[in-house]
């Protein structure tokens, strides 16, 4: 699994179906399900999300998690994440796991980081959505489990 996380000020996904989903301070993370990826790489990515450390100290150095300042999580289900961007110039997406696997481990992504969050949000695995955030910093990294 690899997730995009961005440290954010506040965010907002739509849908054309669904009421808008808002978070506070916190991370947006983008999330693609590679093949091979198992409850192992669940696991092992919701650890990092929650875990790593990108939120200022009061010395200003990223010491904080987000579950130190008990911030709001927004979990979007994103395949192009997991394309191969190796060569040429246009992604593959031979690396990216079928549909019903991808939607099977995001949603039990959602299910453990459930259970140890508080404030989770989550995007829809397979439609369109628009994300709308003040990244803070900004800050952002690529995490691979």
């Amino acid at each position: 699994m690899r997730a995009i996380i961005q440290r954010v000020s506040s965010a907002m996904l739509v849908t054309e179906n669904t009421k808008a989903k808002k978070i506070g301070r916190g991370i947006v993370a983008l999330v693609g399900v590679e093949k091979g990826d198992s409850q192992t790489q669940v696991r092992r990515l919701a650890e990092r999300l929650l875990a790593y450390r990108i939120f200022p100290d009061l010395e200003g150095r990223m010491n904080l998690s987000l579950s130190d300042i008990q911030g709001s999580l927004l979990l979007v289900p994103n395949f192009t994440v997991a394309a191969d961007t190796g060569k040429g110039t246009r992604a593959g997406f031979s690396t990216a796991a079928a549909p019903a696997d991808g939607k099977l481990l995001f949603d039990k992504l959602v299910e453990v980081i459930g259970e140890k969050h508080v404030h989770v949000e989550t995007g829809i695995f397979g439609t369109d959505m628009q994300i709308t955030l003040t990244n803070d910093g900004p800050v952002t990294f690529i995490l691979n489990s």
